[in-house]
């Protein structure tokens, strides 16, 4: 996860955090609205954005003006100052990223990225999330108040139990921005996703927008949902859900994948830095270098690997082995540490004072009703897997150009 800010049109900066998938780089970019008068940290926005990280997606959420750690007085923001704050989102993206190809927005925010995608050519596809069909949805929130913002020109609401100060441009902004022309003139892919039991925005919202818009459309029910999905496992069904489906709108390269017939393979362009395919028997994977070294750090390095082979045979051997004699061993944890030492130590190593030797240290629990003997005996074992047993002895490696 980066931190980054961004300035709105007012020259005030905003905060956001940019989730990045773990073991890849980016295919597409994205950016999510949060609901109204909450943040980028809200449980749901974060657990989203995670979920399309996994999928290949960089994703951008940040607060909008006034809110969480941006500048700006809310007071002062409006639903228009919100699309435009997407907007500026989307060219800080362009600018230091990728432009952004999907628009996310949850609640108000949905309605949000409708408006911002119309104005955002790069944006092929938007998933809302609890969106009202019409910004004036809104007033129901103030309508204990409205009467009052509309007397005096403002009035203090409180929102789920924060106050917030409305003024009565708000009202008259969110009464300028109609959805429906929107809507049916969008002509980019839409998912809507609703609970039927939303009691904040009516899942009547979710059937006007899926109405009047064009297709490619789709609806999902995120049936038993609450609007701010609150609940863990809603928001990352959601993230889920609009990660799978965005993706047959992306323009995603195909990976070409690598073949071999031997026991392992490696390939490795000259544009992926160390990022490099590797074929372990059957089961492909990547290998990298940290980022200190210049590598992407998508996937552990050559030593990592070695590490783990000898870790995963001395505890395939000594369950083996324990298993032969119906000793049990609940579980064995191995502990690899690998280094380079001085080799003062080894007698069988040159006598230059600065040589240096591969020291391998194993630490190994045993988990179990084991008696000294035995937990003696599988140690002994332990060292005698046969990856440790190669590393130990003379090895030769053949080498030749195909």
């Amino acid at each position: 996860m980066n931190r980054v800010t961004f300035k709105n049109t007012q020259g005030q900066e905003l905060n956001g955090r940019i989730e990045l998938p773990q073991n890849r780089k980016p295919h597409s970019f994205a950016v999510f609205a949060h609901c109204f008068t909450c943040s980028k940290n809200l449980n749901a926005a974060v657990n989203i954005t995670r979920e399309l990280a996994k999928a290949g997606f960089g994703v951008l959420r940040f607060d909008f003006t006034g809110l969480g750690e941006s500048e700006g007085d809310f007071s002062d923001s409006n639903f228009s100052g919100n699309v435009e704050d997407l907007i500026f989102a989307a060219n800080f993206l362009k600018e230091n990223y990728q432009q952004p190809s999907l628009l996310v927005g949850h609640s108000l925010g949905g309605a949000a990225v409708i408006f911002a995608a119309a104005k955002l050519p790069s944006v092929k596809a938007i998933a809302t999330i609890g969106a009202p069909s019409d910004p004036t949805h809104v007033r129901q929130l103030l309508k204990d108040s409205e009467e009052e913002i509309l007397k005096n020109g403002k009035a203090t609401v409180v929102l789920e139990g924060r106050p917030f100060v409305i003024k009565k441009q708000f009202l008259d902004d969110l009464s300028n921005n109609s959805l429906d022309s929107i809507v049916k003139n969008l002509n980019k892919a839409l998912l809507i996703l609703h609970s039927p039991q939303d009691r904040i925005v009516n899942i009547k919202n979710a059937d006007d927008l899926y109405r009047n818009a064009q297709q490619p459309k789709s609806f999902i029910s995120l049936d038993g949902a609450d609007h701010l999905l609150t609940t863990k496992n809603d928001a990352h069904y959601a993230g889920k859900l609009i990660g799978d489906w965005a993706k047959r709108y992306m323009n995603i390269p195909e990976e070409k994948e690598l073949h071999s017939n031997s026991r392992a393979a490696a390939s490795l362009n000259d544009s992926d830095g160390y990022t490099t395919k590797l074929k372990l028997g059957s089961h492909p994977f990547i290998g990298d270098e940290p980022a200190t070294v210049g590598g992407n750090d998508f996937g552990p390095d050559p030593y990592d690997l070695l590490s783990g082979a000898l870790a995963e045979c001395k505890a395939m051997t000594v369950q083996m082995y324990a298993r032969r004699k119906q000793w049990k061993v609940d579980n064995i944890t191995v502990h690899i540490d690998h280094g380079k030492k001085y080799a003062e130590d080894c007698a069988n190593c040159d006598h230059d004072e600065n040589a240096k030797i591969d020291v391998f240290d194993c630490k190994i629990s045993l988990d179990g009703k084991l008696t000294p003997e035995q937990k003696t005996r599988l140690m002994e074992i332990a060292d005698s897997c046969p990856v440790h047993r190669t590393l130990t002895r003379d090895v030769q490696i053949h080498s030749m150009l195909i």
